[in-house]
């Protein structure tokens, strides 16, 4: 039981380096008006991966907290830190209740089952992230930053955020998929408390 959980502690901290690397340095950035910006990256990608094969809180955790780093060390990021945090999390939590909670995927042997359940899992945690990061993100900008241009920035960034989750959905589920299977064959897969409630 300890090794399991010191195992999911390290796996989180895996997540997080990986979603830094990804969003830090696997980034297409575009400047905004107003000296801000937006980009292309596939940190949700690493985080959805994450609540796959964690669950979503400590998947979402580690995928929250390597992109908010990645925000924390951009000069121009650094402002939006606390909201990358939270809705990166939101993520892995609602991408991990839809495969474990609801859909049990750490459970089933059925191999179309658990690519059903994975699909929908990305698919409702980045649908949130489509809808959330451009709206919160407006209104972060507008009220708490005071940024007149929130009203110009929020068409790019709704593009760069269904971009986003595009191919970070496709990237999830095609990784995830093999790697659950390699992961049970090497002992190293997580069957989850959630699935089994």
């Amino acid at each position: 039981m300890k090794q399991m959980k010191l195992l999911k502690l390290v796996s989180t901290g895996l997540i997080a380096a990986l979603s830094y690397i990804v969003f830090t340095f696997l980034q297409i950035k575009i400047t905004l008006p107003g000296g801000d910006a937006t980009s292309i990256h596939l940190g949700n990608a690493v985080c959805v991966l994450g609540a796959l094969i964690l669950g979503g809180l400590y998947g979402g955790f580690g995928g929250a907290l390597g992109m908010t780093i990645g925000d924390l060390l951009d000069p121009v990021y650094i402002v939006y830190a606390p909201k990358t945090f939270i809705l990166k999390l939101c993520i892995g939590l609602i991408t991990g209740l839809i495969a474990h909670r609801i859909g049990k995927i750490t459970l089933s042997t059925d191999k179309k089952h658990i690519a059903r359940w994975t699909f929908l899992a990305a698919a409702g945690g980045l649908l949130f992230n489509v809808i959330f990061d451009p709206l919160v993100g407006y209104f972060y900008k507008l009220l708490i930053l005071g940024k007149p241009a929130a009203d110009i920035t929020l068409a790019w960034n709704i593009t760069a955020t269904s971009i986003n989750a595009i191919t970070s959905f496709i990237v999830a589920t095609a990784v995830y998929l093999p790697l659950s299977r390699a992961l049970k064959k090497a002992d190293l897969f997580f069957v989850l408390s959630s699935d089994t409630k």
